[in-house]
Parts: structure tokens; sequence; C-alpha cells
């Protein structure tokens, strides 16, 4: 998963990336609003954490324009005020979330976790299925018949977004920007290396396989009622 951190505070905005590149997820940052706009333009994430108090733009402007062009990613506001009316008006102006500072770090991510599982169709459990595998996105596991499966942080971030999408091609293109951060230099062969060890992890040994690949596209894993197909 793929996030985005836009923070003026140096050190904050450092901290938060830190923290959250240790649980698994890609992060990139923008220190004022102008930065945090050209990113968001650019690029997609699975959620922003916004301050309001920024140079440039503020973080209400941003997610006000965000929410005009029909972008719908989720966004969890930071602030330093703490009053009902400072609430409301975030809300209002479309966020998903709100924190107030100072917070926990570990509250931060629970609260990420929480948006992006509601992004899910349907999704209302920590759980992610496909046929006889389950991720478990809160505990951070993966199952097969009962089994446990021990990933890499890389392995298991790549198993969730194609799972966050089953059902759906996923491009090497689209697998890259949202599990590396932009600035990272890779191997071209990086995501096919990744790819045939989680095949070997999941799907050797099995009949019914949970990852397929189309040829020169990209890869996808099957809604429940085709995997075995």
């Amino acid at each position: 998963m793929k996030l985005l951190v836009v923070e003026d505070e140096v050190r904050l905005c450092d901290n938060i990336a830190r923290h959250l590149l240790k649980e698994g997820y890609a992060v990139e940052k923008s220190y004022s609003g102008p930065e945090a706009m050209d990113h968001i333009r650019s690029y997609e994430y699975d959620a922003i954490i916004l301050d309001i108090m920024l140079p440039g733009t503020d973080g209400l402007t941003i997610l006000a324009h965000m929410r005009s062009q029909g972008n719908r990613t989720p966004v969890i506001l930071l602030t330093a005020m703490d009053t009902v009316n400072d609430r409301i008006r975030g809300l209002d102006s479309g966020a998903d979330d709100y924190l107030t500072k100072p917070f926990s770090l570990e509250e931060l991510s629970a609260r990420i976790r929480a948006l992006i599982r509601r992004q899910s169709v349907g999704q209302t459990t920590f759980e992610l299925k496909a046929g006889p595998l389950v991720l478990n996105t809160k505990a951070r596991t993966a199952e097969r018949d009962g089994k446990t499966i021990q990933l890499t942080a890389k392995e298991y971030s790549i198993l969730e977004y194609l799972l966050h999408n089953k059902g759906v091609v996923v491009t090497r293109e689209k697998l890259m920007h949202h599990i590396w951060n932009n600035d990272y230099e890779l191997q071209s062969n990086i995501i096919d290396v990744y790819i045939r060890t989680l095949r070997r992890k999941i799907d050797d040994g099995h009949d019914e396989k949970i990852i397929h690949t189309l040829r020169g596209i990209g890869y996808i894993i099957r809604n429940e009622e085709t995997v075995s197909s």
C-alpha cells in the first residue's frame, strides 16, 4: 500500500514516514501544500495523511480541490487545533478521519488500516480471502488451508495489494508504484522475482492456483468463484 504524508514539521513528518515504512507501507513525504498538490496530481495513493496548517496551500484547500476533482482517496487530517468547529469543518471538507496533535503513531496506523479496509468493497473484517488463502491485515499474517505462510514485508505488501484488487488485472507498473517509493531504483525483473517467490510459497503442491499471470500484462487473483478455473 502506498501512502502520502503531508506535514510541514520536518521531524514529525520523518517520524511518521519512518514508522509507516517499518509497517511495510511505501511512503512518500511532502513538506508544503504546493508540493503535496504536485504529488497528488501525479500519483495514486491508498491513503493520505494531511496536516491542515501548511505553507503555500493549507490542507483543507488541498482536500476540497481533491474532492472537487473526484479524487476519493481516503484522507486523515492532522491538526494542532482541537475544537468541535475545527473537526466539523475538516469532516465537512471531505476528510475520512481526524487526528489531533499530539497523537500515537500506533493509533495512526490503526486508523490507516481501518480506512483501507473500508475501501475494499464489502470488506468489514480484517481478513482478505481468495479461495483457501486468508490474509489477516491486522496481524499481517497469511494462511492457506489453515497452514501459516511465512512472508517477508515486501511479499506481504504485494499479496495484500493483489487481494485488495481481487478479480482485477494489476500491471507490473501498478505494483511497482504501490509497493516501492518512486525514487527507489529497481531491477527490471524485481516484480517477477517476488511473484515467483509468492507462488512457490502459496501455490506449490496445490492443484488450485491463487496467483495468475497474464503474460505481458500483469497479475490477477481471481474471485473465489473462479479461483480454481
